[in-house]
């Protein structure tokens, strides 16, 4: 019967071996893959890759960019959508001023 020492050895030594297969055949499916590709004209970013989609992080939600509604008096836009104000508007109906006057 191994000892427990052995069979950790044992184990370790089997590992790097796995490693070690997993790197020689990964060279062999990557110009596999990129043959194909070529062949079939696939781009990466056919891919939906995440690293194609211009720095989308898997799983983020992305924001649509709405048109301004509301011009600010020193030419900031503001398409008026939820969440919080801009300052320029917070202020302007502090001080008793209309969103409207802002309407582009």
């Amino acid at each position: 019967m191994s000892t427990y020492s052995e069979l950790m050895a044992q184990a370790q030594a089997l590992i790097a071996q796995a490693e070690q297969a997993r790197k020689d055949e990964l060279s062999a499916v990557i110009a596999d893959i990129k043959a194909k590709m070529k062949e079939y004209g696939i781009k990466v970013a056919d891919l939906g890759s995440a690293n194609a989609s211009a720095g989308v992080r898997k799983g983020a939600k992305s924001k649509a960019v709405l048109p301004a509604k509301f011009r600010g008096p020193s030419g900031e836009l503001w398409a008026g959508g939820p969440g919080r104000k801009p300052e320029w508007v917070r202020d302007a109906l502090a001080a008793g001023r209309s969103l409207d006057e802002f309407r582009i």
